[in-house]
């Protein structure tokens, strides 16, 4: 013990004497294992890691055809028809509703969860109970409220004497019966729920009765299964169901079939995305940390060659080469353990920010990342690991030393400067790891930049949006579309509004619906007689004009499309040319949806993006919002003022039309942030890991450019003093650190093409044979070797034969 702490002692007066070469080296790594601290928290936060309850192991969510949806009646089946799950139960992550607690109404986002939700989950309460299954004794049985431990701490003040008071939601009358336990926030990984209200309350909450309609697919459902059951087990059981389902009810459930995953990611839906993009992200860290320690391994070889003449010295007076080699692996792990404290010191503060940030405004989307004792292993771990990997480097150059050659001649341990040296395999590398990095980044960030120019089928600038649910105020029925006309009438008095619209639902924002259409002579509405499955909204005349959206053929909506006229719907042309075949043929046409209801084809509107930017183009409808009713409200109201001042006047005029209707104001660009949330994180973490690829490349372009002028110094002065042009000198000093820097960008740039292609899932428009993303690649790589070697070049072209001829 002593001797090693002897060493120990020894090698950080070692590091001591050398400032500026420490500081590099910790810095450098510290990044490395910093970049891979955070990431692996977020990685361990949404894949590795289960969802916090009891045996999180045995939780499967129950997926339908690779949707994560299922009908509430589909779900009564199978609970109670399965014999490999010990329970299963079914969930819904409600739009906002409105809450009034006494005080100011507010909005709050809730669950929707059966009965034995939390009985099967194995979750204890913190304050009073949780509802049971035996609460329910059919629709709107069971008016109770579970309240999460934020929002009771953050709206009643942590009042323990809130179990048993009243609240409102939506105008409906509910008991707080409870408070869930601080560490349970639902069964959605990103999502917390402000609240919980037993399923069979839906009819009351929403406004209509989704429990009783096979065909309503708005629930998810979550299994434990039995002890000794395997996934594969279960998934045959359930399969075996779907044949009885189909045979039984063929008009909802025809040729279904069932799948599991993992909860916490909305199934395969959210699941399957995230552990790509994470994996890969996972990767490039990874090459970060391994081209900081080919970066680190050629500073430490370089450093061993300098100090050729110290290890000379020892080992002719006797020391022993694993003497020498146990004192660098100390040196490199003293080193190392410092750079990884500094990294992760760093990751915690980034990942708890990132614990506490909110994406999508408005909106309960968040994920706690905080670091647990995983995160200090793998830091721990890849500390020693580095250290280990960089200080092995000059292994070779001590065994192979010749300690009367080097205290005789000077020389370095290293060999020939002409022959390919391990410095210059590993420049090579961490040059390719760069170009890695920086085509990933480009092509994010091509992506991302193409996406926001975009045509989307509707034009966000210059749109306010007024969002509310009518249900929230207590409206219902036929008064719906009497004051979402209110509504437009008051905000199109407002100066300066050119164009207001409204629609049940946004492209691109969360809430919206897709349905089956048939054909007009279809009369048996089984799911595989389908001739599209369409995204569906319902809007009023004026928008597409508020929405920018263009009308290609017919007519656009009119007032006189009632409830009392016959169904009329606008489609985008994919609807026209998959159900009709052309536009033209569209237009008059008629199409049958929901069942058999039959509607008109009155236009014909170009193609948009509805629920990713990522989709291949899909079918829509629009129809009438005063044939087909609904509580949610979006008014578009499109205007030249200054959003600030038309905010104000929204909030003024709608308030005097009814002060207890809760209504949230943006601008429709904001409202985006939603839809391009997955490619701005994936363009700024690309951008980041490029960012540190390039100085990483930077400082080892500059490592090897320094380290091979300065043993070339006599050399290049004999050529100087010989008549040799400055053009010869600099090829001399800097023409392999060059022919490095090529190699290794043409082989990082064509891996960096192939592992963009990952990034067209997430980022729209993200290409990787982009011209623009291969030009950039190659400018950026040059321009890093240009600003790398522009000192070592400085002092090549400076130096005086003179000088060197009288020193030698």
């Amino acid at each position: 013990m002593r001797i090693l702490i002897q060493g120990f002692v020894y090698a950080f007066r070692q590091l001591r004497k050398t400032p500026g070469f420490t500081v590099t080296v910790v810095l450098t790594l510290a990044l490395g294992i910093g970049a891979n601290a955070v990431v692996f928290s977020v990685l361990n936060a949404l894949v590795l890691r289960p969802v916090n309850v009891p045996n999180a192991q045995n939780l499967y969510m129950v997926q339908r055809s690779q949707s994560p949806s299922q009908s509430f009646l589909d779900y009564i089946d199978l609970r109670d028809r399965n014999r490999t799950f010990d329970s299963m139960v079914t969930f819904n992550i409600m739009g906002p509703v409105g809450v009034d607690t006494g005080g100011n109404a507010s909005t709050a986002w809730p669950y929707l969860a059966s009965g034995n939700y939390f009985d099967a989950l194995g979750i204890q309460p913190y304050l009073g109970r949780f509802f049971h299954a035996g609460d329910e004794h059919g629709k709107n049985s069971a008016p109770y409220v579970v309240l999460s431990y934020a929002y009771w701490h953050g709206h009643f003040h942590d009042d323990p004497g809130v179990v048993g008071r009243a609240v409102g939601i939506n105008k409906h009358q509910f008991t707080i019966i409870g408070v869930a336990p601080q560490s349970f926030r639902g069964t959605e990984l990103f999502f917390a729920p402000a609240m919980w209200i037993p399923m069979v309350e839906q009819p009351t909450v929403s406004g209509g009765d989704q429990l009783q309609s096979r065909g309503n697919h708005f629930a998810y459902v979550v299994g434990r299964l039995k002890p000794g059951v395997t996934p594969a087990q279960a998934t045959e059981d359930l399969n075996g169901l779907a044949a009885w389902l189909s045979k039984t009810y063929p008009a909802d459930n025809d040729g279904v079939k069932f799948s599991l995953a993992r909860p916490g990611l909305i199934g395969d839906m959210l699941g399957g995305p995230a552990r790509a993009f994470m994996g890969g992200l996972m990767m490039l860290t990874g090459l970060i940390l391994l081209a900081a320690c080919a970066n680190l391994g050629s500073l430490f070889a370089a450093r061993t060659a300098d100090r050729a003449k110290e290890t000379a010295l020892r080992l002719a007076l006797g020391s022993r080469p694993w003497l020498i080699l146990r004192q660098m692996l100390t040196e490199a792990v003293l080193v190392s353990v410092a750079a990884g404290a500094l990294g992760l010191a760093g990751g915690v503060v980034i990942l708890h920010w990132l614990s506490a940030w909110q994406p999508i405004p408005d909106i309960p989307i968040n994920v706690p990342v905080n670091p647990d004792a995983g995160t200090y292993i793998v830091a721990l771990l890849l500390a020693l690991a580095s250290g280990l990997l960089f200080g092995i480097m000059p292994v070779r150059q001590v065994l192979r030393a010749d300690p009367w050659q080097t205290i005789r001649t000077g020389a370095a341990i290293a060999g020939s400067m002409r022959r390919l040296s391990l410095r210059d395999v590993l420049l090579a590398v961490q040059i390719a790891i760069c170009a890695v990095l920086v085509t990933s980044s480009l092509v994010a960030v091509r992506g991302l930049v193409r996406s926001l120019h975009s045509s989307f089928g509707f034009v966000p600038q210059n749109v306010m949006l007024v969002q509310t649910d009518l249900q929230m105020a207590g409206y219902t029925g036929d008064r719906m579309p009497q004051m979402q006309r209110r509504m437009l009438d008051t905000a199109a008095a407002i100066p300066g509004v050119t164009a207001v619209g409204y629609a049940s639902s946004l492209a691109l924002t969360i809430g919206g619906g897709d349905s089956f259409v048939y054909t007009d002579n279809t009369t048996d509405f089984r799911p595989t007689n389908q001739a599209a499955d369409a995204q569906n909204y319902n809007i009023s005349p004026g928008y597409l004009e508020a929405a920018g959206t263009r009308l290609l053929a017919g007519r656009d909506l009119a007032l006189s499309d009632d409830s009392k006229a016959p169904n009329v719907a606008l489609v985008n042309r994919a609807f026209a040319v998959k159900v009709f075949g052309s536009v033209q043929n569209a237009i008059g046409g008629h199409f049958k949806f929901w069942g058999g209801s039959r509607a008109e084809v009155v236009g014909v509107v170009e193609d948009g993006k509805y629920s990713s930017l990522t989709e291949d183009q899909q079918p829509a409808m629009f129809f009438s919002y005063q044939q087909q009713q609904s509580s949610g409200t979006w008014l578009l109201v499109r205007s030249q003022r200054d959003p600030q001042e038309i905010s104000m006047a929204l909030e003024q005029k709608l308030h005097g039309l009814d002060a207890g209707l809760p209504i949230v104001l943006r601008t429709w660009n904001e409202e985006m942030g939603s839809a391009l949330f997955p490619a701005r994180v994936a363009s700024v973490a690309l951008g980041v890991l490029g960012m540190l690829g390039a100085m990483l490349a930077v400082t080892g372009i500059f490592g090897m450019a320094s380290y091979t002028v300065s043993k070339r110094l006599r050399e290049l002065g004999i050529r100087m003093a010989l008549g040799a042009h400055r053009r010869q000198v600099l090829r001399t000093a800097l023409g392999r650190a060059f022919v490095l820097l090529s190699v290794g960008s043409v082989a990082g740039m064509g891996l960096g093409v192939l592992a963009s292609k990952v990034l067209s899932f997430i980022v729209y428009q993200a290409a990787p044979n982009d011209p623009v993303v291969l030009g950039g690649v190659v400018l950026t790589m040059l321009g890093l070797g240009l600003v790398a070697a522009w000192i070592p070049a400085q002092r090549a072209l400076a130096v005086n034969p003179m000088i060197l001829m009288r020193e030698e």
